[in-house]
């Protein structure tokens, strides 16, 4: 032991000596004087730096090897572009939510908010398996036969060209899933208040997947049969707008008005629980239409920021021509008027966005205000109760919209190029569009009214939908209007009870 404790001692001073004679070495004296010249902490910098360089130098070639050519840069930003605009008409859900809800009465509000949130999820799944085949796919010149649950990775398949060209098929669904839900969306206001849910679902479901679709197909597919006729509708005043307008007219027809809507056959106001929300819901809407109009472009060019520009031209001059109207005729600035009248000018700009002139564009929602104003009165007087006036925005102004093609489009309208022969294509698609729409939509709403009865019972009407389908209330613990009674009935606490129990709010 003792031998093998100075064997391993004597090995130490000599691996020392070793190391120390290489350091000593004469041949690393220049490179000791320069050592000596710097800190520890600048040593240390110097390996940092070759590691840096070697890999900066490294990623450089790799990128000299892959540069993007600029067809696809701008394919990238093409579908950049049109992600964020399906995400702003996704967004519009909530506009859709919240002016419905502040429109009609507080007893509704969960019933109305719980169909706007799943209309959308219903709207999209139909629309991967089933709708967007239908609309896009190849097939013949009335509906699209092939791709269904969205399986084809050819892009020819849905009418696209291989990217860079064309647009991804992902993102090119997600914007158009996001205008089929839209359309579904727009019924729920007319039939607001007194429809049950499930049937409310059932139809959504099926004015996805079938109606919205196929007619789609005839305007925008490669080749539907009024697209190859020249049927103009560059973002859809009628392939959404008037399809779910006429839908909802005739859900509105088969359920009836509201009960106390008419008394001694004249209509009565029933006034919304919110205009704050509901004005906020038209903000939102506004806002959500700069993907609506400008992603309708498909790319991202220069012509995206002259369609904002007349698309918020129109729904200015709504707004203010609603306003003036409603003053002159009622004597009063109604605030539900501006909101419809900013919403009419947006669904009349949406056709001819793109290939109108600015001050056209500012005639065309003028004109859309205007309407809006008596189209309400209008429905009221023969019966037709709408809650929201989806009707009058979605209908009518989706037809004007459609019409003012065929008289302000640049190169082909008829007070703009002299020629009456894309008036006539327009009026045509908006007969055929409308006349299938109506018929579908009849079909289901009858079938639907034969089987499971498409209104809640009166008594659940008057209790509320949201006690009535969802078993709860949207303003819990909060005192409701009608529980408020003046301060010289205060002394009968029990009266003020019963009014909360049986009024209508």
């Amino acid at each position: 032991m003792k031998n093998k404790g100075t064997l391993v001692k004597s090995r130490r001073p000599m691996a020392h000596q070793s190391s120390r004679s290489s350091w000593d070495s004469p041949y690393l004296e220049p490179l000791k004087a320069i050592a000596k010249s710097f800190s520890p902490y600048w040593l240390a910098c110097i390996p940092l730096t070759g590691i840096i360089v070697l890999v900066w130098h490294t990623a450089a070639v790799a990128q000299d090897s892959a540069a993007p050519s600029p067809a696809e840069i701008q394919g990238t930003l093409n579908a950049i572009w049109i992600l964020v605009a399906a995400i702003l008409v996704i967004f519009m859900n909530a506009g859709f939510g919240m002016l419905e809800t502040g429109f009609c009465r507080q007893k509704n509000a969960v019933n109305i908010l719980s169909k706007n949130l799943i209309v959308f999820a219903l709207a999209t799944i139909a629309f991967w398996a089933i709708g967007f085949s239908f609309m896009f796919s190849k097939g013949n010149a009335f509906i699209g036969m092939s791709g269904f649950f969205l399986s084809s990775e050819d892009p020819a398949t849905y009418g696209l060209d291989p990217f860079p060209a064309g647009l991804p098929i992902s993102v090119f669904f997600l914007f158009q899933a996001a205008f089929a839900g839209t359309a579904a969306t727009i019924v729920s206001g007319a039939v607001a208040e007194r429809i049950k849910f499930l049937d409310f679902l059932i139809f959504s479901i099926l004015i996805v997947g079938f109606s919205y679709s196929i007619t789609g197909h005839w305007v925008w597919s490669s080749d539907g049969w009024l697209g190859a006729m020249g049927f103009s509708d560059f973002a859809g005043s009628t392939v959404v707008h008037s399809v779910g307008g006429w839908a909802a007219l005739m859900g509105a027809a088969f359920l009836g008005p509201r009960s106390g809507k008419y008394e001694n056959g004249e209509p009565r106001a029933i006034p919304g629980h919110n205009m704050s929300i509901a004005t906020l819901g038209c903000l939102i809407l506004w806002i959500g239409w700069f993907g609506f109009n400008p992603g309708s472009e498909l790319a991202a060019s220069e012509a995206v920021p002259y369609i904002a520009v007349t698309t918020n031209l129109a729904a200015a001059a709504g707004g203010i021509t609603a306003t003036l109207t409603a003053w002159l005729k009622d004597g009063k600035p109604d605030l539900s008027m501006i909101i419809n009248g900013i919403l009419a000018g947006l669904v009349a700009i949406t056709a001819p966005c793109n290939n109108v002139s600015y001050l056209s564009a500012v005639i065309i929602g003028a004109i859309g205000g205007i309407i809006v104003v008596f189209s309400v009165s209008f429905f009221d007087n023969i019966k037709i109760d709408d809650p929201v006036g989806a009707i009058s925005v979605h209908l009518v102004n989706g037809i004007w919209g459609t019409l003012a093609v065929g008289l302000f489009a640049k190169d082909s309208g008829l007070f703009t190029a002299g020629s009456a022969g894309q008036l006539g294509t327009q009026i045509l698609g908006i007969l055929a569009i409308g006349g299938f729409t109506v018929l579908f939509s009849g079909i289901v709403w009858f079938v639907l009214k034969l089987t499971l009865g498409i209104r809640v019972t009166p008594e659940e009407e008057l209790e509320g939908l949201d006690i009535a389908e969802h078993g709860m209330e949207a303003y819990a613990g909060f005192v409701k209007e009608s529980s408020v009674i003046p301060s010289s009935s205060m002394g009968n606490f029990s009266s003020s009870t019963d009014m909360a129990s049986s009024s209508e709010f």
